[in-house]
């Protein structure tokens, strides 16, 4: 397993956003979380990715504790993830936004926005990858919503790493888009990526995914193949009532 969570917890108040979830992510394969709004998925990704602080458990990434690191220390151990919400500066470029996903100075966006080191040749590569058409000196803002899809993806995949973590990756894109999207992904399944998807579009996640989680309240309630979890009564009867 590259990837396992153990009784997880992390509480608002009362309420229980994650309540003992327990998660294994095996290595080089496509996997995905459905759940029904509010089932913890993406309260998962953020505790897993340290924009949040978990309550309890434990967190284990390729056989070591991360529980002390910290948020920007993430990428150089291997993992990186894109938002729900596409998350970029609308006052910076194409370039600048690529440049500091690649740097190695983390913790520091001004020392790796300053640094004189060519690295054009580096970020048209992985525009190619997610097939970003657009001048390297375009503004984020001047970026139509799917363009800025695409960049975000573009950012998580900038540093070599062994898991990618996507949170909605086609929320709210064309269909045209949505397939470039999973073409994308089986590319990168298939060069090694180990990838870890949310997603609430059931035929894309149907499709893609090897494995699928579901959680609901919190916590993991069913796993397995696809076929597997379309004929799962708990399941449908999550999506579906009585």
């Amino acid at each position: 397993m590259i990837l396992k969570t153990k009784r997880l917890q992390k509480h608002f108040g009362g309420i229980y956003a994650l309540n003992n979830c327990d998660l294994n992510i095996r290595k080089n394969e496509i996997t995905a979380i459905i759940g029904p709004n509010g089932s913890g998925k993406s309260t998962l990704f953020n505790v897993i990715s340290k924009i949040l602080k978990k309550d309890k458990g434990k967190i284990i990434f390729n056989g070591m504790d991360i529980d002390n690191k910290k948020d920007y220390e993430l990428a150089s151990k291997g993992i990186s993830r894109t938002f729900q919400e596409v998350r970029l500066f609308k006052n910076l470029t194409i370039m600048d936004h690529i440049d500091i996903a690649i740097s190695k100075d983390d913790e520091s966006i001004l020392r790796s926005l300053t640094k004189k080191v060519n690295r054009t040749e580096r970020i048209k590569e992985i525009l190619d990858v997610v097939g970003l058409n657009k001048p390297i000196d375009t503004f984020a803002s001047d970026l139509s919503y799917g363009q800025r899809k695409l960049l975000d993806l573009a950012m998580a995949i900038a540093k070599p790493g062994d898991l990618l973590m996507l949170d909605e990756p086609v929320a709210g894109v064309n269909p045209k888009l949505r397939k470039k999207i999973k073409d994308i992904i089986r590319s990168l399944h298939k060069k090694g990526k180990t990838i870890l998807i949310i997603e609430h579009d059931m035929n894309f996640v149907m499709d893609l995914a090897g494995h699928v989680i579901v959680m609901n309240a919190g916590k993991v309630i069913a796993q397995g193949r696809p076929k597997d979890i379309q004929n799962n009564p708990d399941v449908l009867n999550i999506y579906l009532g009585d």
